[in-house]
């Protein structure tokens, strides 16, 4: 391993992945600090990008915009990696009542809605698998990211190249000061943080709003002909390419570690029993913490004081889309000195 960087990112999730890419790709020479017996939320996540959301069926903050950026760089990485990471997938949602078609019938006449919505999806061996529904409406430009296949397959790479520490970050061993930055012996002009929810423990950044929700989800083998799209209907039915289905997920804001719990466990089998009519059996239980942010909007800037200290934080549960498009907002702000849109600067959280 070199012992001089341009850039040492620490945690080598999606925001360290995607953020470390751009800056390699732009001729900087990055090194990256991860821990792989940390679980983070790249690895437990669904990586679902999801343009209609909520009860009210409302489009995604920003996502005309970020829906590009995210085909175009994650299509770049399975060039670079020779994997497939993204996988278009239609996404179907039950309508409990006719209160919800009618408002689903309202956003389809509306011209910024009508490219995403779908009022006649193509179903397939949907209905022969679950239990009947009032309505099903459907969702254009759906897609999954495979998010952990993704940053397993970048840190390979990275540690083939000898350019990732495979160790929790030691605060006691990074030195800051106006000349650069050490970690041990390895010099870097700046360093990013990419820590996810635990952020909350960085001594520079923990003076941001870091919150954390943590998920719990099962993987689950369905013993029926199953259908090539995503389902949305008290939890979410997501196919993954082993063959098995991603089952989730919970939230729970109080939390005191990443651990999965019987009673969740029991509460999403109860809430897929009330969905799925075929047999399955649970073979995996997954935990992580999403890193979240009050105002629901990422983490990205430089510290007050410390012109060499970045952060990349809070992509919430929406991390596959709004990543892509945040990672070039971060590496223009960086490299080019082009302002962060107000949304996203943690200069709006003032340190005190």
């Amino acid at each position: 391993m070199n012992d001089r960087y341009d850039f040492i990112v620490i945690g080598q999730g999606l925001a360290g992945t995607l953020i470390g890419y751009r800056l390699e790709k732009a001729g900087k020479s990055v090194c990256y600090v991860d821990a792989p017996e940390q679980t983070s939320a790249s690895s437990v996540a669904a990586g679902i990008i999801n343009p209609i959301t909520g009860r009210r069926f409302v489009k995604s903050w920003r996502i005309d915009e970020l829906l590009p950026e995210a085909e175009k760089l994650y299509t770049e990485l399975e060039e670079k990696l020779g994997g497939q990471f993204r996988y278009e997938l239609p996404l179907v949602r039950t309508l409990f009542n006719r209160g919800d078609q009618n408002d689903w019938d309202i956003r389809s006449c509306d011209e910024e809605y009508a490219p995403y919505l779908n009022s006649q999806p193509e179903l397939s061996t949907l209905p022969a698998i679950t239990k009947p529904a009032f309505a099903y409406a459907g969702v254009n430009r759906s897609s999954r990211i495979d998010l952990a296949r993704l940053t397993e397959a970048y840190g390979t790479a990275t540690l083939s190249a000898k350019r990732l520490l495979s160790e929790k970050v030691d605060y006691q061993k990074l030195i800051v000061n106006d000349k650069g930055i050490s970690y041990g012996p390895i010099k870097a002009k700046a360093v990013i943080f990419c820590e996810g929810w635990r952020a909350r423990h960085n001594p520079w950044f923990s003076y941001l709003p870091h919150r954390g929700a943590k998920g719990e989800v099962l993987h689950v083998r369905i013993d029926a002909p199953t259908p090539e799209l995503m389902f949305k209907h008290r939890v979410f039915l997501v196919p993954r390419a082993n063959g098995t289905h991603w089952i989730g997920a919970t939230t729970e804001n109080d939390f005191t570690d990443d651990i999965p719990t019987r009673a969740n466990h029991d509460y999403l089998k109860s809430r897929l029993d009330e969905v799925l009519i075929a047999p399955y059996e649970i073979a995996d239980h997954r935990a992580a913490v999403r890193p979240t942010v009050k105002d629901r909007r990422p983490l990205l800037g430089v510290h007050p004081d410390h012109e060499n200290l970045f952060i990349f934080n809070g992509l919430g549960t929406k991390g596959a889309s709004l990543a892509p498009l945040c990672s070039r907002w971060l590496a223009d702000f960086i490299l080019n000195a082009k302002s962060l849109p107000d949304e996203v600067n943690i200069t709006r959280f003032p340190k005190k």
